[in-house]
């Protein structure tokens, strides 16, 4: 199995060294336990998926820490909740000292958890303002690529500069999308099928039943399989609660525990006070492709590149690697969004930096036209108002090549995001 560098590293230690604490989140087998203790070299590891470490530490969370080294790894630490007040006497204990004897402060803990949901809560309580929180997901292309380039993506000079010059070819593109991100298939030749099929079943054994009590395990796979078929599409409970056999209510509170684990991201609509009959509904994304052709059963890259769905793969793709250059920055994803008005009419992505607005088509195409970019017009309400400057747009698609479509309107090849 090859070794994988992780962008999210730099973003870690650069956490390290401003809080007490860094806690890494995500979904599960995306390598958070691997990268802390590749950049935590010299911590004491210890992982609560191990039965007698979770014991000592649920029983006696003081007595855990006194027999540990003073800097630790703490892996899936959402089933210690016990310990967080711990962890929080120890961070202040070494705050005061730091300051008592004028030396600066250290990193103690760096924590890992699947659970965000849970985590959030014990780490609002107890540890506010002493912890850096940095989600983290699968392997992105620019990482399996070696790419060097650590930013976010947005479709301007200084982003493509920095980018430099990349390419690849379709076949290569869509084993990569039916691959999937996680690091165990990205970095070695393990079985697809047999590797989703355990993760799903260790998804629903571990997390599922930590977040809520599922009586039909079968009825929560039904669930899982009708949002990876609607990934791109605007949230509807209704249709999924029809197709799945249960309640609007259930699902959405489903939705949300796949939200919370990292496994779908909600993509919110471009608001603001100058568009007129904009909705308000979201989209949902499955953030791994693999797992979301594993549930839907596209079982080969061939019947996936030429079947009824390979638009929906390829946006869903291409979102989710626009998100990880964001996460593995260190960058909050709150300023993506899409635009859709009342009359349907909609722009795949808007990212918004500054005061500057991006408008993005995704379009699974070799031919791209200026065409494409045509509703971009529809953000200029925003500029006239002098509120926001319009950037420059893209349409990302297969043409091999960055080419100008228009003034403001560049074709950008997949492989440059």
């Amino acid at each position: 199995m090859s070794l994988i560098q992780r962008h999210l590293a730099d973003s870690i230690t650069q956490a390290m060294a401003s809080f007490p604490a860094v806690l890494v989140t995500g979904p599960r087998q995306v390598g958070k336990s691997t990268l802390l203790q590749m950049v935590g070299r010299g911590y004491e590891y210890v992982s609560f998926d191990d039965p007698l470490q979770l014991r000592q530490a649920k029983e006696d969370p003081e007595l855990f820490l006194q027999t540990r080294q003073p800097r630790l790894i703490l892996d899936e630490i959402q089933y210690v909740p016990e310990l967080f007040s711990y962890l929080k006497l120890r961070i202040d204990r070494m705050r005061m000292s730091a300051l008592m004897e004028d030396h600066s402060q250290e990193c103690l803990f760096l924590l890992s958890g699947s659970q965000t949901y849970h985590l959030m809560a014990n780490v609002s309580e107890s540890l506010a303002g002493r912890l850096a929180i940095l989600p983290m997901q699968g392997i992105s292309y620019r990482e399996k690529a070696g790419v060097s380039c650590k930013l976010p993506f947005v479709p301007e000079a200084t982003y493509l500069k920095e980018r430099g010059k990349a390419g690849g070819t379709t076949p290569e593109l869509w084993a990569m999308i039916h691959r999937g991100s996680m690091p165990r298939l990205v970095a070695s030749e393990d079985d697809w099928e047999r590797f989703y099929a355990g993760y799903v079943a260790t998804y629903l054994e571990r997390d599922v039943n930590q977040l809520a009590q599922v009586a039909d395990r079968g009825d929560f796979v039904r669930m899982m399989v009708a949002v990876a078929a609607r990934s791109g599409e605007l949230v509807n409970y209704q249709s999924i609660a029809q197709e799945v056999g249960c309640s609007p209510t259930t699902i959405k509170r489903w939705l949300q525990i796949l939200e919370t684990s990292g496994i779908v991201f909600l993509l919110q609509p471009y608001h603001n006070n100058h568009l007129k009959r904009v909705i308000k509904t979201p989209k949902l994304y499955f953030m791994d492709t693999g797992l979301m052709a594993w549930l839907t059963r596209w079982i080969t890259p061939e019947t996936m590149m030429r079947g009824a769905k390979a638009g929906q793969f390829f946006e869903t793709w291409v979102v989710a690697e626009i998100v990880k250059s964001y996460l593995n920055a260190g960058k909050s994803v709150r300023d993506i969004y899409y635009y859709r008005d009342a009359d349907q009419r909609e722009i795949d992505l808007v990212v918004e930096r500054g005061r500057v607005v991006h408008p993005m088509e995704i379009k699974l195409t070799a031919k791209p036209t200026a065409r494409m970019g045509q509703a971009f017009r529809l953000l200029e309400p925003v500029a006239q108002k002098g509120d926001m400057e319009i950037g420059e747009g893209v349409v990302i698609n297969l043409y091999p090549e960055i080419i100008h479509l228009k003034e403001n309107i560049r074709s950008l090849p997949a492989w440059y995001l």
